[in-house]
């Protein structure tokens, strides 16, 4: 009952943000909310803390200043990311302004042309859901894997949210894998992210530290022969618009040398922009250690997908 309660109550702060926020123009809304976060949620929740304990872990050469700038601009393009995920209509019109660039552009055209079914793969970077919208504004039958959240009210309209971009959305367990396999036969695309700590995933490299990752997403592609595309919406200097980046399949291998590969794609776009990732996710509980250092451990179910990093 307590539980529950403070899920309610949890539910009406945050739908009250969002609401004042929705109630302004987009293009003050997105920075307001960022700033809201980065300055008011960001200390109460602890995330400077956590993002100075992570880059102190996977990229100690940091300079100090840098650092500092992080934990005010990471938690500044978690609130943006939030907030354009809740504005339906005109974050889609943003992601979908401009054509999607990068050398596997034409492989997923292709790809879409002849039915091929796809597993699009990204990480907490940037805007994760702005590929989704603007392949699916161009015609792509793209889904979207997700993970339901704890708080059953705030659940409710985090689905609705993500599904106003887009559908089909596949909840996690049976009935929405069956879905998602369904998807994937027809020729759709799907898409999943791979930068979840998982406790029982394989301890592979990011940052040269090792990180226990689900090889789910190399898995469908090689069982369904789909195409293994990292994708990202990059967020632009304006803080409102984005590119759309989508890279060179990766080649078919064992899971663990693909999703090593996706490892390696997010991490190079990460280093060229350290302040668009989700520095405040647990992305080596549990799992942190050299690389190398940790012992495998089976293949892990398919990485949670979250609003918020947990």
């Amino acid at each position: 009952m307590a539980a529950s309660w403070q899920h309610k109550g949890q539910t009406l702060v945050v739908r009250g943000l969002i609401g004042l926020a929705l109630a302004l123009p987009y293009r003050w809304r997105v920075p307001l909310f960022g700033w809201v976060v980065a300055r008011l949620v960001a200390p109460v929740a602890g995330w400077p803390a956590r993002i100075r304990a992570n880059l102190a872990l996977a990229w100690p050469d940091l300079p100090a200043a840098e650092v500092d700038r992080l934990c005010r601009a990471v938690p500044d393009s978690v609130g943006r990311t939030v907030i354009e995920i809740f504005s339906g209509p005109e974050f889609i019109a943003r992601a979908a302004a401009t054509p999607p660039v990068g050398d596997g552009v034409a492989a997923l055209e292709a790809a879409h042309a002849a039915g091929r079914p796809v597993v699009l793969v990204t990480g907490h970077f940037g805007n994760y859901d702005a590929s989704r919208a603007a392949l699916i504004a161009r015609g792509y039958r793209v889904g979207a894997l997700y993970m339901p959240m704890t708080n059953p009210e705030f659940n409710r309209i985090y689905e609705a949210a993500i599904g106003r971009i887009g559908q089909p959305i596949f909840p996690r367990g049976a009935k929405g894998l069956g879905a998602l396999v369904r998807h994937l036969r027809s020729g759709g695309m799907v898409g999943m992210l791979v930068d979840h700590n998982m406790d029982h995933g394989a301890p592979l490299r990011f940052f040269g530290v090792a990180a226990k990752t689900a090889l789910s997403a190399a898995e469908l592609a090689l069982k369904y022969d789909a195409l293994l595309v990292p994708t990202y919406g990059v967020r632009r200097a304006d803080g409102l618009g984005f590119d759309i980046v989508v890279e060179t399949p990766i080649p078919p291998g064992t899971p663990e040398a693909m999703t090593q590969a996706l490892n390696d794609s997010l991490e190079a776009l990460v280093r060229r922009h350290p302040d668009q990732w989700f520095w405040v996710q647990r992305r080596w509980t549990g799992g942190a250690g050299r690389a190398g250092e940790a012992v495998g451990q089976p293949p892990a179910p398919p990485a949670q997908e979250g609003l918020l990093p947990p």
